[in-house]
């Protein structure tokens, strides 16, 4: 048994038994057991399949479909596996900043705070737009590499792949739906309660987890547990929204309750705004 593989192997394992203790699909969960079994019996390191073969040479092998080689890519990168940290409440955006090269504590502290994202993709599109500028001592050269870093290791993550068509992203009014479906069901008590690792110094199970399916999309939703929520006391109100489809791939999105604006008092899809305009102008909105 390869070492490397085994301690992959050993994360997808976690994932499968988390999502089994919060009540979700039970095909995601052995979807995440069967990639576990193919990487400990595999005789190469799945690194340097990796390397040798990118993305399609892991979605060859059995039982690993697209979203879950991505992930056994992102913990090739960076050593982390950010689906693993989003099940267990501990996601951390400034040691996810880390991850970059020549980013350290301080500048990752900087950039969460100054752009107020969360995510590499995120962060990516903030720099897309020029934020970037908009952090502390961050010069010119040091951004520029940080964004070839991203879009380097991004472009590589999403590259599709031919065995499995790619998807858009779940629709506004879908998500915004998934969102008032946790919120309801988290105020009366419906749902499992997680212990975060992080902001949680007694240890309790407080954070409620929902995981749920609507139109063939697989939703996970938790309030957000990120040192900025809890600053600006919206651990009750920002809810971070995870979605995948058939194929594991996925993404995220943060819905608030918008405090201007045209939105104001509506709840929002952070970087959809425009999307959500239309959703609460049309019909279906209006209920």
């Amino acid at each position: 048994m390869q070492a490397f593989n085994h301690e992959v192997a050993t994360r997808l394992r976690e994932i499968a038994d988390l999502l089994k203790s919060q009540q979700a699909n039970p095909f995601r969960v052995n979807a995440y057991r069967h990639a576990a079994d193919t990487l400990d019996n595999l005789g190469q390191n799945v690194a340097e399949l990796m390397q040798s073969s990118g993305l399609e040479g892991l979605v060859a092998l059995p039982g690993i479909g697209e979203g879950i080689a991505r992930s056994i890519y992102e913990y090739i990168a960076t050593g982390r596996m950010s689906r693993l940290e989003n099940l267990k409440g501990v996601s951390d955006p400034v040691e996810l900043f880390r991850s970059i090269p020549t980013v350290g504590r301080a500048l990752a502290e900087r950039i969460h705070d100054a752009l107020h994202v969360d995510s590499l993709e995120a962060l990516e599109n903030a720099a897309r737009q020029g934020q970037l500028a908009r952090v502390e001592g961050l010069g010119r050269k040091r951004r520029e590499a940080i964004e070839a870093w991203l879009q380097k290791h991004l472009d590589e993550q999403r590259r599709p792949v031919r065995s499995a068509p790619v998807s858009n992203g779940p629709a506004v009014k879908l998500i915004l739906r998934v969102d008032d479906e946790y919120r309801q069901k988290a105020a009366a008590g419906k749902l499992p309660m997680i212990t975060p690792k992080r902001f949680n110094p007694e240890n309790r199970a407080w954070l409620p987890i929902l995981h749920t399916t609507r139109d063939h999309w697989h939703f996970t939703a938790l309030y957000s547990n990120t040192a900025r929520a809890h600053q600006l006391g919206r651990t009750g109100d920002w809810v971070v929204i995870y979605f995948y489809d058939d194929h594991h791939r996925e993404g995220q999105h943060t819905v608030v309750t918008e405090t201007h604006g045209s939105l104001q008092g509506r709840r929002v899809v952070r970087g959809r705004e425009a999307e959500c305009l239309q959703y609460y102008d049309s019909a279906d909105g209006a209920r």
